[in-house]
């Protein structure tokens, strides 16, 4: 076959489906020759047909016939890659591209679907095909080819070069108006980049198109979130809740707002929807537990994390702590240093444990127990007023007069009022432990 016969590329894009960001990893689809010129290869003509019945198998041979007779015959070598990738033979797929782009090198398709399946190989010049494609024409349905090459760049720099990620998903947006995805991934980059009133902009975009969108909304809500914007954050995870009632981790977010709001009755009743549309998730439990701490209603708060020691659990240390807590606060002091000393021994670093360890050994008088709590948290949190006063209490009640007193003054050193009973206390038992000068 000469050189002098051009072959008509006929291609036709693929319906953008469920939206571009999931286009961006689709090679175009491919359309058979719609009038042959007798002069093409019949091979050509018939594999054209038969990856239009996705017959792959029959097609392959067909076309590697058509490339020995004319190697540079650039839509037999398009058409040879995407059966090698509809066969799932990304590497045989790529090398066709290459030979396509080599032969013509200003077809759009051939660029487009080179870039695409060398991102998907993780290969670096995926880029320099993919930019390639943004500067061509696509054979049929331009612009919404043009958005697919700028979406596919996109997604190839959103890890090495995020700004230029967000302008190539700006530039989706303006060829394809009525879709909401390009507009969902800018405001993603640009949350990353902390460009927070331009991330609102584009998740805002996204919503006149999809006012359904839960992407957004969920964008929308985080940004609220972060900047203390709790009221608009309340307003859009409600809108959520209303649009999509099963949605379990709306319903969680809207009550971590509503504890920020003071409104910890409200909060409780979210997470508790949530609990009961998935009873079974440990995570859904232990946001509702941890809710319960914050409404001050411990004695649910014990309950939950009981149950969930009961099952199975990642961070079994992390709970019997929190549990402990749940006890102390109900003034539960046996059970919370029980629970304590199993946090410790399951972790022997967590050091917020060995304070209210401290706590709760001082409360039963264990107080032996209540110094090596402290001095066990000092070595791997810093000290805090808190814990000096423990520490010189149990000195104290222990008749250790001399370690009592220094405690005390440290403890006094660093207060700065903000603990006025225990200061009192600590000032009149330093009057009656210390030797009278």
């Amino acid at each position: 076959m000469g050189t002098r016969r051009q072959i008509r590329v006929t291609l036709l894009l693929a319906a953008l489906g469920a939206g571009c960001m999931s286009a961006a990893g689709q090679t175009v689809r491919h359309h058979k020759i719609a009038q042959p010129d007798p002069s093409f290869p019949p091979e050509l003509i018939q594999a054209e047909s038969d990856i239009e019945k996705k017959d792959y198998a029959a097609a392959e041979p067909l076309l590697k016939k058509v490339v020995a007779d004319d190697p540079k015959n650039y839509q037999a070598w398009f058409d040879l890659g995407f059966v090698y990738n509809a066969q799932g033979n990304l590497t045989e797929s790529i090398a066709a591209y290459r030979k396509s782009v080599a032969a013509k090198p200003d077809v759009f398709e051939s660029n487009l679907n080179l870039g695409i399946s060398l991102a998907k190989a993780g290969q670096p010049d995926a880029e320099q095909f993919l930019r390639a494609a943004t500067t061509l024409k696509p054979t049929a349905n331009v612009d919404e080819g043009r958005a697919r090459a700028w979406l596919s760049l996109a997604h190839v720099l959103e890890a090495s070069k995020p700004e230029e990620a967000i302008a190539a998903y700006q530039r989706a947006a303006t060829l394809t108006p009525k879709d909401p995805e390009p507009h969902l991934a800018a405001g993603t980059l640009l949350v990353k980049a902390y460009h927070f009133a331009d991330a609102e902009q584009e998740y805002k975009q996204a919503l006149t198109i999809d006012p359904a969108s839960s992407e957004a909304l969920i964008g929308l809500a985080n940004i609220y979130t972060r900047g203390n914007r709790f009221l608009d954050a309340q307003q859009v995870l409600e809108k959520i809740v209303a649009l999509h009632p099963d949605d379990t981790q709306a319903r969680l977010l809207l009550s971590r707002v509503l504890v920020q709001m003071g409104k910890n009755d409200e909060a409780v009743a979210s997470a508790q929807a949530a609990s009961k549309l998935d009873p079974m998730n440990p995570k859904i439990q232990r946001e509702l537990a941890d809710l319960y701490m914050s409404a001050k209603k411990y004695d649910q708060a014990e309950a939950v994390y009981r149950s969930l020691l009961n099952g199975k659990t990642d961070n079994p240390a992390d709970l019997h702590h929190v549990l402990g807590v749940a006890l102390l606060k109900q003034r539960k002091f046996p059970e919370a240093e029980q629970e304590c000393l199993a946090a410790v021994k399951l972790k022997p670093d967590l050091g917020e444990a060995y304070g209210d360890l401290a706590v709760a050994a001082v409360e039963n008088k264990d107080y032996q127990l209540a110094i090596k709590a402290a001095d066990a948290r000092a070595k791997f949190l810093p000290e805090i007023p808190i814990g000096y006063f423990l520490r010189a209490s149990a000195y104290d009640h222990l008749r250790a007069y001399k370690p009592a007193a220094e405690n005390y003054h440290k403890f006094l050193e660093v207060a700065n009022g903000q603990y006025p009973d225990q200061e009192w206390q600590a000032r009149h038992r330093l009057i009656a432990i210390e030797p009278k000068k």
